[in-house]
């Protein structure tokens, strides 16, 4: 039922309705029932040669990431450009989080609830970006965007061990180190209502990034991998970007990187 259903959401390509299945998936283990590693959502999509594509709207176009303008925060049009980013990077996210959910089998029921649970909170914080985005007179698809995020998706998705390594410890990581000054230039141009919601999404990132240390060290675990060589040898291999800081210790702390990960930094 919820592999089905998120695959379903993630599939949609109208907004509100995608919004809606996101917000509507299960929560309690209960109703996960049937989630034995047979139990494709839809037979021969699961570990296709190619990746599924999520349903988008029309808008925003997807350009190359140099094409994307970049504004200063100080004025309204540059403010709206860098939410309009965000956003676009929580929808990406919605998407990251359906996937982990539908595509790989054989996990137990608490990892589907937890990357249905990081979707929830991913659709909630697109609503927040574009709610404000709406009270400055722009919607989301304004401007336009690349898909920078989704492309590690698609180049692990034969694997959810790669997929755990790179997209939620990499990608999204990075995350925790930008929100910071990011929602202080926003403060500094006046705008508290769009800190407030950076404030929600940091909060929130933590966990979610801290969901993908867990199930990554399991399923090294279960591979008998060790965590450092193995992400380095991951990171090689599918060429993820390199890191590069600053980079907000005190919060990858809290989503459980270690002491010995940070100092690999």
């Amino acid at each position: 039922m919820l592999r089905a259903l998120a695959l379903k959401a993630f599939l949609c390509s109208d907004l509100d309705d995608k919004l809606q299945q996101v917000d509507s998936l299960p929560h309690a283990p209960a109703e996960t029932a049937r989630l034995a590693p047979e139990e494709t959502p839809v037979a021969g999509l699961t570990c296709m040669a190619e990746p599924a594509r999520p349903g988008r709207p029309d808008k925003p176009k997807l350009v190359p990431p140099q094409d994307v303008p970049r504004r200063a925060a100080g004025g309204v049009q540059g403010r709206a450009a860098l939410l309009h980013a965000l956003a676009h990077i929580e929808f990406n996210a919605i998407h990251l989080a359906l996937d982990a959910v539908w595509r790989f089998d054989g996990l137990p029921a608490r990892f589907y609830l937890d990357w249905a649970q990081v979707a929830r909170e991913e659709a909630l914080h697109f609503r927040l970006l574009r709610d404000h985005l709406r009270s400055m007179g722009v919607d989301y698809g304004h401007f336009p965007a690349h898909d920078g995020l989704w492309e590690m998706a698609e180049r692990t998705a034969d694997d959810v061990l790669a997929r755990l390594a790179l997209v939620p410890r990499v990608m999204e990581a990075r995350g925790l180190d930008a929100c910071p000054p990011m929602r202080d230039k926003l403060a500094r141009a006046g705008d508290e209502t769009a800190a407030h919601i950076l404030d929600i999404i940091l909060r929130d990132e933590i966990g979610h990034v801290a969901i993908g240390n867990h199930w990554y060290r399991w399923l090294c675990a279960q591979r008998g991998l060790d965590v450092l060589a193995c992400f380095e040898d991951l990171k090689r291999r599918y060429r993820a970007p390199r890191l590069v800081g600053p980079f907000n210790l005190d919060a990858r702390r809290m989503a459980g990187f270690s002491e010995e990960e940070l100092q690999a930094l």
